[in-house]
């Protein structure tokens, strides 16, 4: 089929901007698509840094002015990969331009922010997508079509939780480019927009709407040094986030994330447990679904583990990578991520998540957020 150019204009070049760029570069070569991502320009205020990424990624042109590069007529798509402080300004400038957009997440700063955004991506009528990119991993999308085939049943518990350890140490600093993460006004949140914003989105594919939490949370190093200040500054984000809540099914839930929890670097899972049966998911084995059937023969009842790597159109995504049996890894959740994105253009309808569903995974945290500081139940707004 003939292919239509889709020029990418690439706005930050951390983490995501490396993953973001990777899936350009391989989705063309696995996934039949309308569009073919060219990759257009890269932008960074580091102008050298700038130059490297691009260099490194086969960009054909650097930008220094996120500004100048939304001005641009040969871009098309417009990738935001940059703090949370700054998506609202460029989103909505892209949005007024009537790019396309690719949004990290969280959304926004704040619940402020992330309405403000929905609304005019909204009014734009532009193809967007928040990037929350475990919802493309096969076997967390093979666990939504056994949901939504009522495999589980009425479901009761949903559990899950995000663990890292990389800020247990005082002399990491906060701001600046590596560590922005632990700046209130540049991330807006700690480990809740962080790590369970992912928690969250999942938790509401698979099993709906969350209507109320009750959380608590903890910062254990009150103060670090500012990265750009060089001056010792109180922290203002959460380094961890316990919370439990009620879904709109009438189940329970209960999600923890903390930077503080020592040999784990990304520990991310989940478990789902209804009437008839329970599934799980662990990151660390992430093309492993573990799953419990209450139907089977008693002496024959147990977890099973389901290598999800097959062939044959009943395991999402597989059948257009290697031959069954060999698994693929976190990198590809982003190449299925933008596969669907570019056929949900070239077929002219909504993406998901999208900036709508994005702001409700804002108005949980912000409720999550709120009910630390009441100790308090919070109801969650519905976007």
């Amino acid at each position: 089929m003939s292919k239509k150019p889709l020029n990418v204009g690439m706005i930050g070049y951390g983490f995501m901007g490396r993953a973001h760029s990777n899936a350009y570069h391989v989705v063309s070569q696995f996934f039949d698509r309308e569009y073919q991502p060219v990759l257009k320009a890269a932008c960074a205020r580091n102008k050298e840094k700038a130059e490297a990424f691009a260099a490194q990624w086969g960009y054909e042109s650097v930008e220094t002015d996120w500004r100048a590069l939304i001005d641009r007529d040969d871009i098309h798509l417009v990738d935001i990969c940059t703090p949370n402080n700054t998506h609202m300004e460029i989103a909505l400038a892209a949005a007024k331009a009537g790019k396309a957009i690719l949004c990290e997440k969280p959304l926004a700063l704040n619940v402020e922010q992330a309405e403000i955004m929905t609304k005019a991506i909204e009014e734009a009528g532009v193809p967007n997508l928040v990037s929350f990119n475990y919802r493309r991993v096969p076997a967390v999308t093979m666990a939504k079509q056994l949901i939504d085939e009522g495999r589980l049943g009425k479901v009761f518990h949903y559990r899950s939780q995000f663990l890292q350890d990389w800020t247990i140490s005082t002399d990491v600093p906060q701001g600046g480019a590596a560590t922005w993460r632990l700046d209130v006004n540049a991330a807006g949140s700690g480990v809740t927009g962080d790590l369970l914003a992912h928690c969250i989105d999942s938790a509401m594919w698979h099993n709906g709407v969350i209507t109320q939490v009750n959380a608590i949370t903890e910062t254990f190093v009150k103060e670090r040094m500012h990265a750009e200040s060089g001056k010792m500054e109180p922290v203002g984000i959460d380094d961890a986030c316990i919370f439990h809540c009620r879904f709109e099914n009438g189940s329970l839930g209960n999600f923890e994330s903390t930077r503080y929890a020592r040999g784990h670097k990304a520990l991310y899972t989940w478990e789902i447990n209804g009437e008839n049966a329970s599934i799980a998911w662990d990151l660390h084995d992430l093309h492993r679904l573990s799953y419990f059937d209450h139907g089977d023969e008693g002496k024959l009842r147990g977890w099973r583990s389901i290598h999800v790597s097959d062939h044959g159109g009943e395991q999402p995504y597989m059948d257009h990578w290697w031959v069954p049996g060999l698994a693929i890894g976190y990198a590809e959740s982003f190449v299925h991520q933008l596969a669907d994105f570019l056929d949900d253009m070239a077929k002219g309808v909504k993406s998901q998540p999208d900036f709508r569903n994005a702001l409700q995974t804002q108005y949980v945290c912000d409720a999550v957020i709120q009910s630390a500081k009441s100790g308090q139940w919070v109801d969650v707004k519905k976007a």
